[in-house]
């Protein structure tokens, strides 16, 4: 089988690369490197990959029509893993037409190609984010969410209900997986335990937005990958699932197990609640064991311990730090 995985030598895509290549599969890789944060980093992602002869890499940009079409007409793909989007919720305060073109443009142009090309799947990462500011715990897939608090969310949300359109119309089958707060080792370097762990192990400052009391639902990256092996080997028409810990941690207590992972004391700098930034995140994974047999197996001690033991031995370079 040939799968296609959008932002394939990303955090989540390499990991997801990783695991199909070891296991035979075919997989194409399109990802188009750009600055958000240092691109070598990427190159890293997938360098032991890179002399597989099941894995192919284009460097290219999901927003390119022609790009994709000469991709889907060279290659025979059953499946498509779109894993590729601008991150972030606050660069997406910043850039909001550039968070469009990407996050919802993008997303038509390949469910454009897998019409045409008759692609057996859709698999679409989504995020915790398109829930905003819930009052009721745990995220429930039947929730109503109509007020995203991000162009980030927004434009999440936007592209699940394009998703959607092409099942209806096309009977495209569509798996929208949203993913709360992935983490592990090559997490991307703005993202708070990386960021956070980079910080204290250079003894400076950690910025803390708001009082430490926010909470989020931390979910470790080999258990995201199970969840997406799962949907991609059962079949739905077109489905919503949240893949979650399900264990929601507050900042304070994350902060806490870093300084024990590291056996160093951080220094806070207490800083104004962020714009854009929700207070929790929670995720109810019931319909997740129901329909994927999924079961995170990874705590959050456990994972953020994994963590800085790979920082330790993989410190990527100060460039990195350059996104806040």
């Amino acid at each position: 089988m040939t799968v296609l995985i959008t932002g394939g030598a990303g955090f989540i895509g390499s990991h997801l690369a990783e695991n199909l290549v070891a296991e035979g599969y075919r997989v194409i890789c399109i990802d188009d490197f750009n600055d958000y944060y240092d691109p070598r980093i990427k190159w890293e992602n997938i360098a032991g990959l890179q002399a597989r002869p099941e894995f192919r890499l284009v460097k290219g940009d999901i927003t390119n029509k022609e790009t994709l079409e000469e991709l889907f007409s060279a290659w025979n793909i059953d499946q498509v893993v779109h894993l590729a989007a601008r991150a972030g919720v606050r660069p997406s305060l910043r850039q909001p037409a550039l968070y469009e073109k990407v996050n919802v443009g993008g997303t038509i142009n390949l469910l454009e190609q897998c019409v045409r090309h008759q692609v057996k799947k859709f698999i679409f990462g989504s995020s915790s984010s398109v829930y905003g500011e819930q009052d009721k715990i745990p995220f429930s897939e039947e929730d109503r969410i109509e007020r995203p608090i991000s162009p980030y969310a927004a434009t999440k949300r936007a592209a699940e209900l394009i998703c959607y359109t092409y099942h209806h119309l096309y009977q495209l089958p569509v798996i929208c997986l949203r993913f709360f707060t992935v983490y592990g080792p090559r997490q991307r370097p703005e993202m708070a335990i990386h960021k956070f762990t980079s910080l204290i192990y250079q003894r400076q400052p950690i910025p803390l937005y708001g009082d430490g009391s926010s909470s989020r639902d931390y979910t470790f990256i080999s258990d995201i990958v199970s969840g997406l092996r799962a949907a991609m080997d059962r079949n739905f028409g077109y489905e919503i699932i949240n893949l979650g810990n399900s264990s929601p941690i507050q900042l304070k207590e994350l902060v806490r197990l870093i300084e024990e992972a590291l056996g160093l004391k951080a220094r806070i700098d207490f800083q104004p609640p962020q714009s854009g930034d929700v207070t929790r995140t929670y995720a109810d994974i019931s319909k997740a064991q129901k329909l994927l047999g999924y079961h995170p197996e990874v705590p959050i001690e456990e994972g953020v311990a994994l963590f800085v033991d790979w920082f330790k031995r993989n410190r990527p370079c100060p460039a990195a730090h350059h996104v806040a």
